[in-house]
């Protein structure tokens, strides 16, 4: 059997179905065409069964390209920003900012928390958390403010610093 890598990414499933990248793709299509801002969120696979939601983003193309191996599908994604308080600037919004969690600190924090909420110890259902929080001028950039949490810890907490 042909290793996934090597065969062309399919726009449709043998059922004439749209697989996801498909689904991506006539999406991007159908707002380029002015049909709309399509809002997609985007998750990251860390390891084999680990993903990270990265948040929303707006899907604004899509095209189809050779990667030296095989047809992939590419997407332009634009972050969508929340409007901050101008009640929480600081020197530090004069350095680029983002809420989203880098891979190689998303990687650190997991490998640091073995896997688990570092409250409960629970090891499904999991976010990453700032320590800090993003709207109170938490970085998102340095594994030292950033902890794995579960859904019941994190959504507890909120935008609380602890």
């Amino acid at each position: 059997m042909a290793s996934p890598k090597s065969i062309d990414q399919p726009k449709h499933l043998p059922s004439g179905k749209l697989t996801e990248n498909g689904k991506f793709f006539e999406a991007a299509t159908r707002h380029k065409a002015g049909k709309g801002t399509r809002f997609v969120r985007v998750y990251e696979k860390l390891r084999d069964g680990i993903w990270a939601d990265n948040d929303d983003f707006h899907l604004v193309d899509a095209w189809n390209e050779a990667d030296g191996a095989r047809q992939v599908f590419k997407f332009k994604l634009i972050v969508v920003e929340e409007a901050r308080s101008s009640a929480h600037s600081s020197v530090s919004d004069k350095i680029e900012r983002s809420r989203i969690i880098p891979s190689a600190v998303k990687q650190e924090v997991w490998l640091r928390d073995a896997g688990k909420c570092t409250i409960c110890e629970a090891k499904d259902d999991l976010h990453f958390d700032h320590i800090i929080p993003y709207a109170k001028g938490g970085s998102s950039l340095v594994a030292t403010n950033v902890q794995l949490l579960c859904a019941r810890h994190n959504l507890g907490k909120s935008d609380k610093i602890e």
